[in-house]
């Protein structure tokens, strides 16, 4: 095994551990770094391999999903990819990665805000073409709508996002594949990222218990932050 598949598959680890936890934040983790040290990866291999862990997730805690507000989310998610197929075609790897950084620091600043919005029906139609846009060109699509379940209870949280993160990466994997983004190549590069997930999905469950959710959701904002910060710099200075 390369180092470069075993750093991967380790920050692909604790990104399934944080997700499992508190419902989102595998790709927040995951991308920065993958672009930094596999871009390959990026956006279509994360999105095939993340689907395994999303499912999971959904299946375990399946009573709780708010079915009204996965579908208003999803209403938005719609055009949301079809503008990210726009912006993996539009922009060279320099400022692809820059737009990742940005967003993931966008994201992380919104995240630290003590406002309570709230999964109403155009805030949920909004955050979905937002979360398309981004989970489609960068595989970061939870923060938006994530950010509107932010006050609900831990199982309605993880619940629901799994299932809204099930339907977009569906949405988002047969826009790239009709784009030519996506090929068996890919798919072979998301099998070898797969084992990895399961562990950090076996590893959340008892995380669950022993991790307090504002404590994680801390680490998870401050991790994706940095990383953030790393990719801008090196696309700008490197």
């Amino acid at each position: 095994m390369s180092s470069t598949l075993l750093i991967a598959g380790l920050v692909l680890t604790l990104g399934g551990i944080v997700q499992g936890v508190i419902g989102f934040g595998l790709a927040l983790v995951a991308a920065p770094v993958l672009a930094l040290i596999a871009p390959e990866l990026l956006p279509a291999p994360l999105l095939l391999a993340v689907l395994v862990h999303t499912v999971l997730t959904m299946v375990r805690e399946r009573e709780h999903v708010d079915w009204h507000g996965v579908g208003w989310a999803m209403v938005g998610r719609l055009p949301g990819t079809a503008a990210g197929i726009l912006v993996v075609d539009a922009l060279p790897q320099r400022a692809f990665f820059v737009v990742v950084g940005g967003g993931v620091l966008a994201f992380t600043a919104l995240s630290m805000l003590s406002w309570r919005p709230r999964p109403t029906p155009q805030a949920l139609v909004t955050a979905g073409v937002v979360s398309g846009a981004f989970g489609t060109a960068m595989a970061i699509g939870g923060p938006p709508v994530a950010l509107l379940y932010q006050h609900e209870h831990g199982a309605r949280i993880r619940s629901t996002l799994s299932a809204y993160f099930l339907l977009g990466a569906l949405v988002s994997v047969a826009g790239l594949t009709m784009a030519g983004h996506l090929d068996g190549r890919d798919a072979a590069s998301a099998a070898v990222l797969v084992p990895f997930l399961l562990a950090g999905f076996a590893l959340s469950g008892p995380a669950r218990r022993l991790v307090a959710g504002g404590r994680i959701r801390y680490a998870v904002v401050g991790l994706a932050g940095l990383s953030a910060l790393a990719l801008i710099g090196r696309s700008l200075f490197g």
